[in-house]
């Protein structure tokens, strides 16, 4: 099999919740030009998920649209009936949608936990618990992508509610690759940094001050991420390429995570050390 086959998804049908802008849309995008047929779930922003579809129909794919609050997690199983229903099957689930608030952890609202809790993780669950057990009544060796957060492995202020949820799906997406190894089913959990469409940009912060102190820590040329850097884990993880890939993340934060204390900046830059004849 040749490089190109192993990440065609051709006859694949994939679903991506929160599929209408940002994250959601460059994958469910990135999908379609890789051979997938592409269902996406979207909240309020009819307009947006429709222009997704016909982007997605533009390649020469099938596409479908449902709304659905993903906070209704009584609901879930239903909205993943008729989506199975309508598209046919389901190879590929991405739990891509999430929201977050800022505020600080005593000043959190009761109605502002359980809506992260339900978006973020109850979500993701329910979703994935239908999805599976369709899977496995087709024969199905189905990919199941969560989207998480480098949130999920260290902790910000103001985020103690985003914080958990990116915690326990990545140790929901290995309790369930365990459990539907069997099946042959993979569980995996893309975990990005800061990206330049994030839901972060909508905090009520002090934008330039924090942008500014940001991007020198991110050591990847102190910038964000875009989301079309996000996409390839994606394709990898549901071709065949990653088909023995299973209860495993990948991050992408630029690096955020590697440097423990800061302290490039108070370095000798390296041009210096070159002309002296030293190793960089």
């Amino acid at each position: 099999m040749g490089a190109k086959e192993r990440f065609d998804l051709t006859g694949k049908t994939a679903l991506v919740t929160g599929g209408s802008r940002g994250i959601g849309k460059g994958i469910a995008v990135a999908l379609a030009e890789h051979g997938a047929d592409v269902a996406i779930v979207y909240h309020s922003a009819t307009p947006q998920a429709q222009q997704v579809a016909d982007a997605i129909k533009k390649l020469g794919r099938k596409a479908w649209i449902f709304q659905q609050d993903l906070a209704k997690t009584t609901e879930l199983h239903a909205l993943a009936d008729k989506v199975w229903a309508e598209a046919g099957k389901v190879d590929v689930l991405v739990n891509n949608a999430g929201i977050a608030y800022l505020e600080r952890f005593n000043q959190i609202p009761y109605e502002h936990w359980r809506h992260t809790m339900a978006v973020n993780l109850d979500a993701p669950f329910f979703l994935s618990q239908r999805f599976a057990e369709r899977m496995i009544a087709a024969g199905i060796r189905g990919r199941i992508i969560n989207l998480s957060s480098k949130n999920g492995f260290v902790a910000e202020a103001g985020l103690a509610h985003y914080n958990a949820t990116k915690g326990g799906l990545e140790l929901l997406t290995q309790s369930l690759a365990i459990e539907l190894g069997v099946h042959g089913i993979t569980v995996n959990t893309i975990a990005p940094g800061c990206i330049e469409t994030e839901i972060g940009g909508e905090f009520d912060i002090d934008v330039d001050k924090f942008l500014k102190y940001y991007y020198e820590h991110v050591p990847l040329e102190h910038r964000f991420g875009k989301v079309e850097e996000c996409v390839g884990a994606v394709i990898y993880l549901a071709s065949s390429a990653g088909s023995y890939t299973t209860g495993q993340h990948i991050i992408m934060d630029g690096g955020v995570l590697a440097e423990q204390v800061p302290r490039m900046q108070f370095m000798k830059p390296y041009s210096n050390t070159i002309k002296q004849g030293k190793q960089p």
